[in-house]
């Protein structure tokens, strides 16, 4: 007799057939023409994704959206799979991650100018995208049977004991700045816990989508374990409030947080939410002036500036000021913006037009408020191009510092004291990254600690890491990726009690 778990499954999988079944469209002559005018008009909402190259701006590739009736399709496949992937052992599903990286660093060019072509990123910071993928997918495969063993703990029973057990079909909504390393850093630690994924990736890069699935398929991963769909926003919020999928993971913009996890929690799923950050970027007067401000420059341009832990907010202190703004200009004016295919091209374009219009206007707002603006003098009049902005005199009711700036603008705030450096760090709504910057090692992990951050990192730039937990606090998110810690966040940690 099958078991609570297999009978739960199974009930779900004969709902899917009967949700498909259902969904046929209606034949010709049918009598209620109202709802099939209904159900016709949400299909025609948006019916394709396209892949837009931003520095040509040409359509490289449309894609049509998946039906009802293929989702529906889909998504009982890859509970099918579960039922058999779960009971793979832990050490063959390791073996597949160690074959996933060989596959990647294999195809690491192809998959980098993809990457390239569809967001805009410079090829040099594609290749390495791709890499840190690999070392990723190794991390786990080395570790994901120690991490996973049933942990024995002593109590007056006979024996207890925590197991690790997978959750199921696990919902990716996953953003496009990062299109291979968002994924990877997800589904490697879900999959090798045992869950299936799938993905619904940003609109803009649906090529990257789908060379994602085509490298698990290559690894030998069986069939339906990690699937891409083409669906738009509302398609994905419905599996979870149908009770399609079970838990989700989203890295993307604080507004689709507040979707995902409201519809979430309604339905009492896990989700593990990576949201927008405004880092701050302490530099104090004792510190190392001149490596400070060209890391800072490194940090903010990381992506084109278009990543969430990429510092934001410069705060200084007044005696550091002048030299700081004075090396993190010289940087900005070393680093070469230009053709993303280019290998010496340091800054590429933005992803989106929206993108570049919103920065326009947050830069607009800045100096209509006051702000002296200090630039690195590189302008395009093809591709998406912003030039990289230092915006002196930054003030809080100025937008770029009031919003997420989500590209190559850099404010500077000075402060007089330790105490106010803390103050302005600590004032926003996020807490992903910070980075403190003193000689003083002792004085810098006292400031790390009063932080409110996921990370704080000390004379660097704030960076993931596959062997340290990674994630945010207040509005930058809740849960934690990568590590130990993160591998066990779609697991049911269930506990054992034997008694005599």
């Amino acid at each position: 007799m099958a078991g609570k778990k297999e009978k739960i499954e199974n009930r779900k999988l004969g709902t899917l057939r009967a949700r498909t079944k259902n969904l046929v469209p209606p034949k010709k002559g049918v009598k209620n023409m109202k709802t099939a005018m209904v159900k016709h008009k949400t299909e025609q909402r948006s019916t394709r994704i396209l892949s837009i190259n931003p520095y040509t701006e040409e359509v490289m590739k449309k894609y049509a959206l998946m039906s009802a009736v293929e989702l529906n399709g889909q998504v009982g496949k890859s509970r099918a799979a579960f039922m058999k992937w779960r009971a793979v052992p832990v050490a063959d599903r390791a073996a597949l991650m160690a074959k996933l990286a060989t596959v990647l660093r294999a195809e690491k060019r192809n998959y980098a100018e993809l990457i390239t072509k569809e967001m805009g990123k410079p090829i040099k910071e594609a290749l390495a995208e791709v890499e840190k993928c690999a070392v990723l997918a190794d991390y786990y495969a080395a570790n994901a049977e120690q991490f996973l063993k049933p942990e024995e703990i002593r109590t007056e029973a006979k024996k207890s004991y925590v197991m690790y057990q997978p959750l199921g079909l696990v919902l990716a909504v996953m953003p496009w700045n990062f299109p291979f390393w968002q994924v990877i850093r997800f589904a490697v630690p879900a999959l090798v816990a045992g869950n299936v994924a799938l993905l619904k990736h940003a609109s803009n890069v649906p090529m990257t989508a789908i060379a994602i699935e085509e490298a698990f398929t290559r690894a030998g991963f069986p069939d339906n374990v990690f699937k891409t769909l083409l669906i738009d926003a509302q398609q994905a919020l419905g599996l979870i409030d149908d009770d399609m999928v079970d838990a989700v993971s989203l890295t993307g913009s604080n507004k689709a947080g507040e979707d995902i996890g409201a519809h979430a929690g309604r339905m009492i799923k896990k989700v593990v939410l990576e949201l927008g950050g405004s880092d701050p970027f302490i530099v104090l007067d004792d510190a190392d002036i001149e490596k400070a401000g060209r890391t800072a420059a490194n940090a903010r341009m990381i992506n084109t500036g278009q990543s969430c832990i990429a510092a934001k907010r410069f705060i200084v202190m007044e005696a550091a000021a002048e030299a700081f703004t004075k090396h993190f200009l010289a940087r900005l004016k070393e680093m070469k913006l230009g053709d993303p295919m280019d290998e010496t091209t340091d800054i590429g374009t933005v992803a989106r037009k929206d993108i570049l219009d919103g920065l326009k206007e947050q830069l607009r707002d800045a100096k209509a408020k006051g702000a002296t603006v200090l630039t690195s003098g590189q302008t395009f009049t093809k591709g998406l191009f912003f030039t990289p902005s230092i915006v002196l005199n930054a003030r809080p009711n100025m937008k770029v510092l009031s919003e997420e700036v989500f590209g190559p603008i850099a404010p500077i705030i000075v402060v007089k004291s330790e105490d106010e450096a803390i103050q302005v760090a600590n004032d926003t709504q996020f807490g992903l990254g910070a980075a403190v910057w003193s000689r003083n090692i002792e004085r810098a992990e006292r400031i790390a600690g009063r932080i409110e951050a996921g990370t704080v990192t000390i004379n660097d730039m704030v960076k993931s890491d596959p062997r340290l937990p990674f994630g945010g606090v207040k509005k930058s998110g809740v849960g934690r990726e990568m590590s130990h810690h993160g591998l066990k966040e779609f697991v049911n940690v269930k506990t054992i009690v034997v008694r005599e």
